[in-house]
């Protein structure tokens, strides 16, 4: 079993060799020249002499740096990921047609520079969530100006085809509900077209939340399931993610937690205590926290719950 663990271990992560009862690695974190990263099967435990990064579970790394088979195949002395959901998840079927919707027909782009007072009065409203310029040419905000969603900033979501599958309307005056959006189904990945999938992902509760978060993907305030369009595309995608939520929703993060540790994908937690959201932070105190997020191994996450309890 130690041989077919170390044969994993180095189609995650390369060439190494052998001292005493630890063998040795470049470190994919620090990318040192020399190899600095120890790793011991025996004792499942791996640290990098030059970076200080280090870790209790071997199955992180190749979680993070093999390949799916590695995953796959490491699983079994794990028993960690559930392998059968891979079946339904990655089983072939025809591309979908992302839903198209359409924009209020009274849209305005608050990228251009008209100053009607609907026009001020939303740049204002953004101003005051601490979202400036570059913020609304990322997210191509705009405002209506008449008919249902007039008195609302409006943002869209943009599917992989260009096309738009979504939108938040949010009002920045009197007019209720705070929140009016189309009658069109959620279950989309919302602004995939803008999503990074190569740099780190970021799951948050709401649109504001992810504009303050960056390369972040909001839950439109649902939860995520084995059979969503995000929950999919992450699998197929990544293998770690971060999870940033309300502080007063830890049900809904502990649920969406243990999801992705079933399909092997580690999670990362920042701490939004002390903030109702993310969208109350300013982007650097945010980053400082993604910064400092922890990951929790399993036997970690296990003894949580079980002190919760």
């Amino acid at each position: 079993m130690k041989s077919e663990k170390l044969k994993i271990v180095r189609n995650a992560l390369g060439r190494s060799y052998k001292s005493g009862s630890e063998h040795l690695f470049h470190c994919p974190f620090c990318n040192h020249d020399k190899l600095k990263l120890s790793v011991n099967i025996d004792k499942n435990y791996w640290k990098c002499w030059i970076c200080d990064k280090s870790g209790r579970n071997i199955g992180f790394l190749v979680r993070r740096f093999g390949s799916q088979d590695d995953k796959l195949a490491w699983s079994k002395y794990e028993n960690r990921v559930e392998t059968s959901g891979f079946d339904m998840l990655f089983a072939e079927k025809e591309e979908e047609i992302a839903p198209k919707v359409d924009l209020p027909k009274s849209f305005c782009s608050l990228t251009s520079n008209k100053r009607s007072t609907a026009a001020l009065n939303a740049r204002q409203y953004l101003r005051e969530r601490g979202i400036g310029k570059p913020d609304i040419l990322k997210w191509k905000i705009g405002y209506a100006s008449a008919g249902e969603y007039e008195g609302r900033v409006i943002i869209p979501s943009f599917a992989p085809d260009g096309f738009v599958s979504y939108f938040i309307a949010r009002s920045y005056g009197r007019a209720w509900p705070k929140y009016k959006n189309p009658p069109t189904s959620r279950n989309i990945v919302f602004n995939d077209l803008y999503v990074d999938w190569e740099e780190d992902v970021i799951i948050v509760e709401g649109v504001f939340d992810a504009i303050k978060a960056g390369n972040a993907i909001p839950l439109l305030g649902s939860t995520l399931r084995k059979d969503t369009k995000l929950f999919q595309k992450i699998i197929a995608k990544k293998k770690e993610i971060y999870l940033a939520l309300d502080p007063d929703a830890k049900k809904k993060t502990d649920r969406i937690t243990n999801l992705f540790k079933r399909f092997g994908i580690d999670v990362y937690q920042i701490d939004v205590s002390g903030y109702d959201d993310v969208g109350e932070m300013t982007k650097a105190e945010f980053k400082k926290r993604k910064k400092d997020a922890s990951i929790l191994e399993t036997d970690d996450y296990l003894l949580e719950k079980v002190l919760a309890i």
